[in-house]
């Protein structure tokens, strides 16, 4: 039933004499607290925060004196009480709800200072289903949202980082709280439980294997304010969910500017990539422009397989993000501060290589501790007008494939490692993507086109300047193979591929022309591999 507004003016300044103080991250709670008694202000609490308190030598009274009921079920229930939420919910001005705390003997609470139980950190630990559901905060977030929603009268508190603000603004205002700060506090407080629960409703989803709920939250942490998004006219934040999971959100930056929005994608998009390969079977490179490889390699050493990812398309690495699968050393770092490059992201980097990046102030270099896992599960989420597109993250592998030769001709033992490569590479480009790989390096990418087969020439004319860069006679592509993110529907991109120099093909077929495409391949004495799994990426 919807319950009709009171038509009370809401007061600018309120006066703070009675604060709620329970807390699970005590951060900073005997100084805040010792401040607001300072001010006059009494205090009350609960379990930990009362018992560090009064170890203080704070004047605090225990909740179950207000309640007149101690905790119960291992703390389970302390604060679901009328005279909690009554002196939190009460409207001041109103005569019927002043009536009602007089006859109850409900004091008010002018301030509520709280923070949650840390779901997030301990799922991501990898707690067991138990554990997750005991560090679900029922009380804290009860109190957090009443004390919000009435924040005419209520100062809520849920971030100790927000302690010394409330406390000058009621120096500022002897003893008072101003609107403007309890409106803007009552969002943060909203904004973190609404994150909160979609922690909770989120982890309980994959926990029972739901992926598509009937409801599906969104929620994260500000980490940053952006200058700006994609372009100067936009605004951006960069936001956090937790997630267990090595990149550039949990990296740290250990110099270099402030990274952008684009920046941000980008270097996603570049550790993903180069995630897909083993550190233990080789060293790998992936340089990434605009979200797409512009080249990547593997090889014995890391700074052969950089300087062979950078061969394939040295224009486009200008400005581009370098992802590695293996620690940073100082003769790789000595190569990329050649061309000008706006991130590095490795797992992690030796003292001589960090001393090399650090002649150059305005290059970024992320050290994430480790490599993000390319079959782990997770949640994609991109926004459409009115609604949200949720699918599971791309975690197919094609080392776990069931790969199936085609063609008359079987692929050499080298054509199909290569194969294997260039397509844990195509997995990574827009679509339509193609891909021209030798000798474990990317020799021509074509990405993000409206037909396949104007990809497969955009990727030999990028791999015929490449060879005219490196001062080559023979094309990059000559007895390289191809690798195509979906079907062929045609076999003209598959001749594009022919033409350009590719004795092999990978492609997940599929197509109602497969038969014809496969039959062109004979005829042009191609080997040909089908996974059955396609890597669409837009």
């Amino acid at each position: 039933m919807a319950i009709s507004s009171k038509s009370v003016p809401v007061p600018d300044l309120v006066q703070v004499k009675r604060a709620l103080l329970s807390v699970y991250d005590k951060t900073g709670l005997v100084a805040f607290a010792k401040a607001l008694s300072e001010r006059g202000v009494e205090l009350v609490s609960t379990g930990g925060s009362y018992k560090a308190l009064a170890e203080a030598g704070l004047p605090v009274m225990d909740i179950a004196e207000v309640t007149g009921f101690p905790e119960i079920m291992d703390g389970r229930v302390k604060t679901l009480h009328p005279k909690v939420h009554g002196g939190l919910l009460a409207i001041r001005d109103d005569t019927g709800h002043q009536s009602a705390m007089t006859d109850h003997g409900i004091a008010g609470i002018d301030l509520f200072c709280g923070n949650l139980y840390p779901f997030e950190e301990v799922v991501a630990r990898g707690a067991d289903y138990a554990t997750g559901v005991e560090n679900i905060d029922i009380g804290g977030p009860a109190m957090t949202r009443a004390a919000a929603k009435n924040h005419a009268y209520v100062t809520v508190v849920t971030d100790p980082a927000d302690y010394d603000r409330v406390i000058a603004e009621m120096d500022e205002n002897n003893g008072r709280t101003p609107i403007a700060l309890r409106k803007s506090l009552a969002l943060k407080a909203f904004a973190r439980t609404a994150a909160y629960d979609a922690a909770v409703s989120n982890w309980l989803s994959d926990q029972l294997g739901e992926d598509t709920p009937a409801n599906r939250a969104v929620g994260g942490a500000l980490a940053e304010v952006m200058r700006y998004g994609e372009n100067p006219h936009q605004t951006a934040g960069f936001y956090v969910t937790g997630e267990n999971r090595p990149g550039v959100a949990t990296a740290r930056q250990v110099q270099g500017k402030t990274l952008s929005y684009n920046n941000i994608n980008d270097t996603d998009a570049a550790f993903e990539l180069v995630s897909e390969f083993d550190p233990e079977r080789a060293k790998a490179v992936a340089i990434i422009k605009h979200a797409n490889p512009c080249g990547v390699a593997e090889a014995a050493s890391l700074v052969d397989a950089y300087k062979m990812a950078l061969r394939c398309d040295p224009v486009s690495a200008f400005g581009g993000i370098v992802a590695l699968n293996t620690p940073l050393d100082a003769a790789t770092a000595e190569e990329i501060v050649k061309v000008f490059t706006e991130v590095i992201i490795a797992p992690d980097a030796d003292d001589a290589a960090v001393a090399v990046i650090a002649a150059k102030k305005n290059l970024r270099l992320l050290l994430t501790g480790g490599l993000a896992d390319p079959r782990s599960k997770g949640t994609f989420v991109k926004s459409v007008a009115g609604g949200l597109l949720v699918q599971s993250r791309d975690n197919g592998v094609v080392d776990d494939l069931d790969l199936k030769v085609v063609t008359k001709r079987q692929p050499s033992a080298q054509e199909l490692a290569d194969l294997k490569f260039a397509f844990k590479v195509a997995k990574h480009v827009k679509s339509n993507a193609i891909v021209y790989a030798k000798d474990g390096a990317t020799v021509g990418i074509g990405a993000g086109q409206m037909s396949r087969v104007d990809s497969a020439r955009i990727a030999a004319r990028k791999a015929l300047d490449a060879t005219e860069a490196a001062g080559l006679s023979n094309p990059l592509t000559q007895g390289c193979v191809v690798a195509s993110d979906a079907f062929f529907p045609f076999a003209d991109g598959l001749l594009s591929a022919a033409e350009a120099g590719a004795t092999a093909v990978i492609q997940p077929g599929g197509s109602m022309r497969d038969n014809e495409v496969i039959a062109a391949a004979d005829d042009a004495g191609l080997a040909m591999v089908m996974t059955g799994m396609r890597h669409f990426r837009h």
